[in-house]
């Protein structure tokens, strides 16, 4: 059987397979595992081990694994082989695992579980895991890397195979089986990148497509001149860190307790943008990934998986979205009452006895029981209002630049700064909770758990940039930097809902934002920082658009809200163990699909599996890779021409 992508997917598959035959005792039969992987086997292409190490992850040391671990769910054994990447760093720090480099020894002593590690540093555990798994493979495996691309695939009629895979050499390899897990893709630009890039080709300027931060060759922007930068997610930190500490500035701890920075001469000037205006906001300093105080009573498990047991499809914003805003709004005002209950109209006593009857509150009447409670406790700034939290200067204009970047900074340092308090910080406890109800959510929604509309929508439409701005973020140093960085005139903002073009009279770039007067930025540089679009319809994989121009797979559709069709962007699935469908809607029997291929019915699959979690829940990517392991194994187990 064949692995194609051997990023943490495939690893994970690989693990899997290793594992569960294991158990088939010594009768079983022999099984050869090839893993297609251009890059390294474990790390893939994101987390080569070669990156810088500026480039952070945005969970701590304490989160993510690639193997089942611990406690997980029942029938799913952990892996005998490999660790989580916590208890793998605390074993380099103990001096049993070798035959690491001096960068990542050193890396391992100075984290903690609550610390946030390079992804060089996770690709050499996902490297490690890799080669430690196949070393302690049992007799009768045997796994075989091929440092090649995988260009084609084709069904054979022929007894002792059912597939060929074209390699990028131009030799096939025979599979039975076949698991794609091909991970990030490269994709084709929109309408509007396709102009910006065609501009720039003409006039000499330089644009920057969406790109893996890896991949890019920072050191091609000039110093000192403006960089126009569009995007505020987890990609701007790594162009934002790699810019400015990676050309010889220095952060430095500053009187106030904020930092301050030492520019070295070589920093670009950076201009930067996004659709809200303002940076994913930081994590919060924890020891826990879910703070220790954030206990979900409404958006539980039980709730949000009744629906499906009783056969009835729910609605996101009807039937989901209340369960969790009321952990939210719990969370939220119990830590406020906690850490500033001298500050309330009432007894916080009085006032959360109030509040917990009015969230208790059956039907749509919770919301304003709730409403009222709050409106006579407390004061009007330090109430939540949770959706708002996605466009914090919604509708609010700006007589100038200076105006706005004042108002950003002032964002940027509350938010380092609720960073700091952890726990005791009423809005860092309600993006917890937020944080926790989004594992509960994917449980729910996944494989056809709410209806077409209600996914694109609701779920993917508001819901999604909401939780992804709140609770996906960067570590918080990165939040404390970009406040200095702005305070030494480093980094400067466009404004909300920016519009990037091509000035043709003066051939060059120019951003601008409707809220903000009389500012207009340009440069000679346009930098997107963000990552190649997840849609397997607009993918430069030769493999992928192959398998779609022939056939062999067919992406999804949905029906939208008028009854339109809609183009998922990932593949059209079986239900787990995912094998994929045909053009005629027929599904494969020996072909699988895991990772990020599975958008159209899971709902982020781009997050690592989390170290102990419930497999259904926050390591559910384990949970298909175990299932296609068990699909492939009991195939290979049946005799031959059953």
């Amino acid at each position: 059987m064949a692995v194609i992508g051997g990023g943490p997917r495939g690893t994970s598959v690989v693990e899997r397979l290793i594992a569960r035959y294991r158990t088939l005792g010594a009768g079983a039969p022999g099984l050869s595992i090839h893993v297609i992987e251009l890059f390294e086997p474990g790390p893939g292409h994101v987390w080569q081990t070669g990156q810088s190490r500026l480039f952070l992850m945005n969970t701590p040391c304490l989160y993510p694994t690639v193997v089942p671990v611990g406690e997980t769910a029942a029938g799913v054994a952990a892996s005998p082989a490999g660790l989580s990447f916590d208890a793998w760093r605390t074993r380099v720090n103990d001096g049993r695992i070798s035959g690491l480099g001096h960068d990542d020894v050193t890396e391992c002593a100075r984290l903690t579980s609550r610390d946030f590690p390079s992804r060089a540093l996770y690709g050499r555990y996902l490297a490690w895991t890799f080669a430690e798994v196949v070393r302690q493979a049992p007799p009768g495996v045997a796994v075989v890397h091929h440092r090649k691309e995988a260009v084609g695939l084709e069904r054979v009629d022929d007894p002792d195979r059912r597939w060929s895979i074209l390699l990028d050499d131009g030799t096939e390899l025979p599979a039975d089986d076949v698991v794609l897990a091909l991970g990030h893709l490269a994709a084709t630009l929109t309408p509007e990148q396709g102009r910006l890039q065609d501009a720039a080709a003409r006039h000499g300027l330089q644009y920057w497509p969406p790109s893996v931060p890896a991949d890019v060759a920072w050191d091609r922007l000039p110093a000192r001149k403006t960089v126009l930068v569009r995007g505020l997610g987890l990609n701007f930190f790594d162009a934002m860190i790699q810019l400015t500490e990676g050309r010889g500035g220095r952060f430095l701890p500053a009187e106030d307790g904020r930092l301050a920075y030492e520019p070295s001469g070589r920093e670009p000037r950076l201009v930067a943008a996004s659709r809200r205006g303002v940076p994913y906001r930081a994590k919060a300093s924890l020891d826990a990934y879910i703070p220790r105080g954030v206990t979900l009573r409404f958006c539980t498990s039980a709730r949000v998986l009744a629906f499906r047991q009783t056969g009835v499809q729910p609605g996101f914003d009807h039937d989901l979205w209340p369960l969790l805003h009321r952990d939210v709004l719990w969370a939220y005002y119990a830590t406020l009452c906690r850490t500033t209950g001298h500050a309330l109209a009432a007894s916080p006593a009085d006032f959360l006895a109030e509040l917990d009857a009015a969230l208790g509150t059956e039907g749509p009447a919770w919301e304003a029981a709730a409403g009222d409670a709050v409106a006579r406790a407390i004061p009007a700034d330090l109430r939540l209002d949770v959706e708002a939290l996605g466009q914090p200067f919604a509708r609010r204009r700006f007589a100038d630049g200076g105006e706005f970047a004042a108002a950003v900074l002032a964002y940027l340092d509350a938010d380092a700064a609720g960073s700091a308090e952890g726990e005791d910080d009423p809005l860092k406890m309600a993006i917890g909770a937020m944080n926790a109800g989004r594992s509960v959510i994917k449980q729910a929604v996944a494989d056809g758990g709410i209806s077409d509309s209600s996914w694109n929508t609701e779920l993917r439409g508001w819901f999604e940039p909401l939780v992804e701005g709140l609770a996906s973020g960067p570590p918080p140093v990165r939040i404390a930097q970009l406040a200095a960085l702005v305070r030494a005139g480093i980094v400067r903002f466009v404004g909300p809902n920016p519009s990037f073009g091509f000035d043709p009279d003066e051939e060059i770039f120019r951003a601008t934002s409707p809220w903000v007067q009389g500012e207009t930025f340009t440069a000679r540089y346009l930098v997107e920082a963000m990552t190649p679009a997840n849609r397997v319809t607009t993918n430069l994989s030769p493999l992928m658009r192959t398998l779609l121009e022939d056939g062999t797979v067919r992406p999804r559709t949905l029906m939208g809200e008028d009854g339109v069709p809609v183009t998922s962007a990932g593949l059209d699935v079986t239900a787990p163990p995912y094998r994929a469908v045909d053009r005629t809607g027929k599904a494969h029997d020996a072909l699988f699909v895991i990772g990020l291929q599975l958008a159209s019915v899971q709902w982020g699959t781009a997050i690592a599996a989390e170290a102990g979690a419930p497999l259904d829940a926050g390591s559910r990517t384990l949970l298909d890779a175990d299932a296609i392991a068990g699909a492939i194994l009991e195939h290979a187990a049946r005799p031959s021409g059953s």
